[in-house]
C-alpha cells in the first residue's frame, strides 16, 4: 500500500494530546477524521509521537498508508486545511517509501519551553509567566549534567506503560529568544511529562531551593517525588523532529515552514 508523510503543526490547547484518547478531543482522532472524510475510505495515522495535553507542535510528522495513489497531494492539503479547525494546520503530504516510519525512522526530537518574566498579555497562551529571580548561569550547569545521565525515571509520569525510561540528551540548554527565557532540550525520546518536570526543577536550581548535586541526586534517586512540581503545559512546544540522514526522508523534510 502506497505511504505518505505529512508535515503539520497544532496548537494543543483544547486536546487531550496527539493520541486518540476515550471520551476526549484529540489532535489524532480530528486528523484522521478529516482524511477519511476526503479520501473515501478509513484512514489511521501514526505520529512521530505523543505530545501530553495541552502542548502544542510547530513542526509534526505523522505517515499514513491508503489502498489507492493520491495523485494530486497538493490539492489535498488545501482540502484538509479548509476542513480543519484553525488550530491544526498540515503543511504538506508526500508519497514516501514504506518502510518510512513517522515514529521509528525518527532520530531526535527537540522541544522548547518558553518563559516570560514580565506580565504579557501577548504571550499568556504561549509562555509561562515567572515572577522572581533566577540564576541562569546555576541553571544551565544544572541542564549541562542531564547530557550524563540516561535513566530519567525521576522526570517521568509515573504508571506509564513504556518499556524503558532510557533516554539519550543531545542538547540542554537556557537561550534568551525574542525577549522569553527558553529552554531548549533535544533528545532521541522523552518520556510523558519529561520535558515539563525538567524545567520544573531546573527551576528549583535557579530559585536557589536546590543546589547543583541536589539536581544530580534527584536523577540518580530515579524517583519522581525528588523532582520538581511540572510547569504548565501551555508554553511547551515541539520545536523539531530530525530523521536518519541516509533516509530517503531526511531530504525531503530539511526545509522547515
Amino acid at each position: 500500500m502506497p505511504r505518505y508523510f505529512i508535515h503539520m503543526a497544532y496548537d494543543g490547547s483544547r486536546y487531550h494530546g496527539y493520541q486518540i484518547q476515550p471520551h476526549s478531543a484529540s489532535v489524532q482522532q480530528t486528523l484522521e477524521q478529516c482524511l477519511s472524510l476526503k479520501l473515501g475510505q478509513t484512514v489511521s495515522v501514526t505520529g512521530c509521537g505523543r505530545t501530553d495535553t495541552g502542548v502544542h507542535a510547530r513542526n509534526y510528522y505523522a505517515h499514513f498508508d491508503i489502498e489507492n495513489v493520491i495523485e494530486d497531494t497538493v490539492s489535498l492539503v488545501h482540502q484538509m486545511n479548509a476542513f480543519l479547525p484553525t488550530d491544526i494546520a498540515v503543511y504538506r503530504i508526500w508519497k514516501v517509501a514504506p518502510e518510512q516510519h513517522a515514529r521509528f525512522s525518527a532520530v531526535s526530537r527537540t522541544y522548547h519551553y518558553y518563559i516570560t518574566r514580565t506580565k504579557n498579555p501577548f504571550h499568556t497562551q504561549d509562555a509561562y509567566f515567572l515572577y522572581g529571580d533566577l540564576d541562569v548561569g546555576k541553571m544551565q550547569q544544572a541542564a549541562n549534567s542531564l547530557l550524563d545521565y540516561q535513566d530519567f525515571t525521576s522526570f517521568s509520569k509515573v504508571h506509564t506503560q513504556v518499556k524503558t525510561n532510557i533516554c539519550k540528551v543531545m542538547e540542554a540548554r537556557w537561550i534568551e529568544q525574542d525577549g522569553l527565557l527558553v529552554f531548549r532540550i533535544k533528545a532521541d525520546r522523552f518520556l510523558r511529562n519529561m520535558v515539563r518536570a525538567i524545567v520544573g526543577t531546573l527551576l528549583e536550581v535557579g530559585k536557589g531551593r536546590m543546589s547543583l548535586e541536589g539536581f544530580r541526586a534527584v536523577i540518580e534517586r530515579k524517583d519522581r517525588c525528588e523532582a520538581g512540581t511540572s510547569v504548565p503545559a501551555h508554553a511547551l512546544f515541539l520545536e523539531d523532529v530530525e530523521y536518519t540522514s541516509n533516509s530517503t526522508l531526511h531530504t525531503t523534510l530539511t526545509p522547515k515552514l
